[in-house]
């Protein structure tokens, strides 16, 4: 009876409970239908949310309603059912007050807030915890071009937050929001989360390649779950099962199935590929040298060259460089050295250094031995001399000089130019000690010593036969000359022409240049004339009528290099604006109006006429020293200081037409003869080349160049040689100055 008793007493109490719960959620929805009366500025957007909060409640308390009827419904048929001995108890409860039980409701009451106020994901374990859209751990990129983010439980749209932010309102935010760089746009949720001090500080961490845990040490030591001392009882001592020993039958059963399968053709064996394909082999590990050997084009590689006396660190010490030879070793080019190291001597092989090449030396054989191509070249049966040209005997080509006839001796300093008058009787010379010599062709005589007071660069007779004047450049001066030899007609017509006024105006832009005429004593040794320049002049160069003198003033940071003066008006002008390079030497055009102008590199050919540049000459070397023209005007050669004499053909080409190598050392002069098919060079290795040049008519025909004759004589004077050279104006004779101070003629 008693147990009866407390079974019922606690139905009883259950059941009162469920009753306070649904009269507790009936007062509340009362309540939120007052507050939905008189809440009229709510948008649609939160009565909706309040619809579904709603819906949620329903779904909350639904079961509970259920349960609590069930209940109810079972209470009733147990009490139809009790004993009558309970009434007692039913009355002491039935006895008790309202208040008592509004009391209780209260209790109640305050127990269900209490209950709701505690945070339901509290104990929620979950990654997903703040997740308000209903719509799935999916990748919110989906719903990238859609007005909507997903479902909800109803299947309704989740419409995606209203973002008005422009670019203006995110740079105002950036600027006056101090939490702006810590604020972070979650896709998921659509909301700006602002990170915590922790939070930044776990990404700083995990930006720098830390743990995210501050208190987890990287370097705590390993606990070993096997330890490596060897046990003496085994971890477990269980005996082995019986099936172990026995073959499964189900593995049979599958074994035949997947054999019946194949023998059906139902499953096809995989293909075994070949992973030799990817990876590195020996391309002639199946290789016999002796196939090799039998190979018809095979080429076995050079071997290196065994080391010699050169390369010992004891040498003889005739293998020794000496300082001369250490000097010219180290100004040569690398690819010149016959030797890519200096020998060394050391007492003992454990003094020996490393070698500093050793690895540069061993990449350039591995280089030779990988991209140097050998091949077979079959030979063809040639006899050598088929190959050469066939050029003329040299005395099929006479007249040429061949003998040294005079020497003209006298100045005792280096002789840097000769000049030969237009009648070839009277030859002119400048040193570097001061004087200009007049020599007569020839007795090898001088006739006249004018002392100029400086070294002279330059002397060019004048070529129109009428006149006897010489030019001569020293230092920053141009002197005219009136020698007075020959005919007193020919002295009275130069006077006549250094007598011509001088202009009032001078020339546009020719300002430093000033013509003096000379003073007594200047007069009685033949100087008539003084053209001052700004700067030093290297060069004169006469035009074809004698009227025109051009000098040059190499000179990289001025535009005035080259200068044109006129005789008879005694006027000077400078011909262009601006010199492209540094001008060596200059020439005019023996018949038209061209004037040559040869820089560094290159030649470059104006029309004076039309004040433009006709041409460019490419010389392929690295200084051009001196220049000439052919008689015909078709035809220039160059001279260089890389001991290249270069020929051009004007008609052909703007590059070389022939490169003559001949010389050893620079060229420093070279000239054409004004009758004879015959042009020389002068280099510093002590030699003239006289060589043969066979201009034809026929366009279609090319020259014909033969070296003919090597005249020497000249000696060797501080590492300088012959200084000029000219011909003869009508016989096959070729004048050489050196720096032996003399003055050679070959006949």
């Amino acid at each position: 009876m008693e147990e009866q008793r407390n079974v019922r007493s606690e139905k009883r109490g259950e059941m009162k409970k469920a009753v306070k719960k649904t009269a507790k959620k009936r007062s509340k929805e009362e309540e939120e239908e007052q507050i939905q009366i008189f809440n009229f500025n709510k948008t649609p957007a939160e009565e909706e949310e309040d619809d579904d909060l709603s819906d949620s409640e329903d779904s909350v308390y639904s079961g509970l309603e259920d349960s609590g009827s069930d209940s109810e419904d079972k209470e009733d048929k147990e009490e139809d059912g009790a004993d009558d001995d309970d009434d007692d108890d039913d009355d002491e409860e039935e006895e008790e007050g309202p208040s008592q039980q509004t009391e209780k409701t209260t209790k109640a009451g305050g127990v269900s807030e209490g209950e709701k106020k505690e945070d339901e994901y509290e104990r929620d374990s979950s990654d997903e915890e703040d997740i308000r859209n209903t719509v799935g751990n999916i990748p919110m990129e989906w719903y990238k071009d859609f007005p909507h983010i997903g479902y909800d439980l109803d299947g309704k749209k989740i419409y995606k937050p209203i973002r008005n932010k422009d670019e203006l309102d995110e740079f105002l935010d950036k600027m006056e929001n101090p939490d702006y760089w810590r604020t972070v746009h979650d896709k998921q949720t659509g909301s700006d989360i602002v990170l915590s001090e922790d939070q930044v500080e776990l990404v700083n961490r995990l930006q720098r390649g830390q743990f995210g845990d501050v208190n987890f040490n990287e370097y705590q030591p390993t606990v070993e779950f096997f330890s490596s001392d060897v046990m003496i009882h085994p971890v477990t001592n269980r005996p082995a099962d019986k099936r172990s020993f026995i073959p499964s039958l189900t593995e049979k059963e599958k074994v035949s199935r997947m054999v019946h399968a194949i023998k059906m053709g139902w499953i096809k064996p995989r293909r075994v590929e070949d992973d030799s394909r990817g990876r590195y082999y020996d391309l002639w590990a199946s290789e016999d040298s002796s196939i090799l050997a039998r190979h018809r084009m095979h080429l076995p590689a050079p071997k290196i060259p065994l080391p010699g006396h050169h390369e010992s660190y004891n040498p003889p010490p005739e293998y020794l460089f000496t300082d001369e030879e250490k000097a010219v070793w180290e100004q040569q080019d690398p690819t010149d050295r016959k030797l890519a190291f200096v020998p060394r001597k050391y007492s003992s092989l454990r003094q020996v250094p490393a070698f500093p090449r050793f690895i540069h030396e061993r990449f350039e054989r591995c280089l030779d031995l990988y991209l140097c191509p050998r091949q077979r070249k079959m030979r063809v049966n040639v006899d050598p001399e088929d190959l050469i040209p066939k050029l003329p005997k040299p005395k099929d080509l006479q007249p040429f000089p061949t003998t040294q006839s005079l020497v003209y001796r006298g100045h005792s300093g280096l002789v840097r130019s000769i000049s030969v008058s237009t009648s070839g009787q009277w030859l002119a010379s400048g040193s570097d000690d001061g004087s200009v010599r007049f020599w007569e062709v020839c007795s090898s005589r001088c006739m006249k010593t004018v002392q100029v007071g400086g070294a002279v660069k330059s002397v060019a007779w004048n070529p129109n036969p009428s006149v006897c004047l010489l030019a001569v450049a020293l230092d920053s001066v141009v002197l005219i000359l009136s020698p007075s030899l020959g005919d007193k007609q020919v002295t009275v017509l130069s006077e006549r022409l250094l007598s011509g006024q001088q202009e009032e105006a001078p020339a546009e832009g020719m300002g430093p240049v000033v013509w003096s005429e000379a003073e007594e004593e200047e007069l009685n040794q033949g100087i008539r004339l003084k053209i001052q320049h700004p700067k030093a002049v290297h060069q004169v160069a006469w035009h074809a009528k004698g009227d025109y003198l051009a000098s040059v003033m190499p000179d990289n940071t001025s535009h005035l290099q080259v200068c044109i003066h006129q005789l008879s008006r005694r006027r000077s002008q400078n011909p262009f604006s601006r010199n492209k390079g540094l001008v060596q030497c200059v020439s005019f055009h023996p018949i038209r109006p061209y004037f040559f102008v040869a820089t560094q590199r290159s030649v470059r050919i104006y029309n004076l006429v039309k004040q433009e540049m006709t041409k460019k000459l490419q010389a392929n070397s690295k200084w051009i020293s001196s220049m000439a023209v052919h008689p015909g005007g078709d035809h220039v050669i160059c001279g260089s200081y890389d001991c290249k004499l270069s020929w051009f053909d004007l008609d052909l080409s703007t590059k070389p037409y022939k490169i003559l190598r001949h010389h050893k050392k620079a060229v420093r002069g070279v000239a054409y003869h004004r009758v004879y098919p015959l042009f020389a060079s002068a280099s510093d290795d002590g030699s003239v080349i006289v060589c043969h040049g066979t201009v034809y008519n026929d366009l279609l025909q090319n020259p014909l160049i033969v070296p003919v004759k090597v005249l020497r004589g000249h000696e060797m004077t501080h590492d300088l040689g012959v200084l000029d050279v000219t011909f003869h104006p009508s016989q096959p004779w070729v004048f050489s100055s050196g720096a032996d101070a003399t003055i050679r003629l070959f006949t």
